[in-house]
């Protein structure tokens, strides 16, 4: 079980670190990660081993989710099944 975490916005120090920490508080393991700077703007797309993780998936989602929102990014965070559902149609 994975989740797709995407996070987007001005590039700045620490975005990684962040996001890598709270999944290894959570017991999520990270098995895939892409990540590009273009000009002044930081996009990554994280893949995480969800399978073991500490809490529910909602409560990872909203403890990412808020990192994000501190660090001034646009987070999504999208369990394995849904991304794998919506591109089935």
């Amino acid at each position: 079980m994975n989740a797709i975490i995407a996070v987007i916005g001005q590039d700045k120090k620490g975005i990684l670190a962040q996001i890598s920490t709270i999944c290894a508080e959570n017991n999520a393991n990270i098995t895939d990660v892409n990540q590009t700077v273009m000009q002044k703007y930081f996009a990554m797309i994280l893949l995480a081993d969800i399978s073991a993780i500490t809490c529910n998936f909602t409560d990872f989602s909203q403890k990412i989710q808020a990192a994000g929102k501190n660090m001034g990014m646009k987070v999504h965070v999208m369990h394995e099944d849904i991304f794998t559902s919506m591109h089935k149609i």
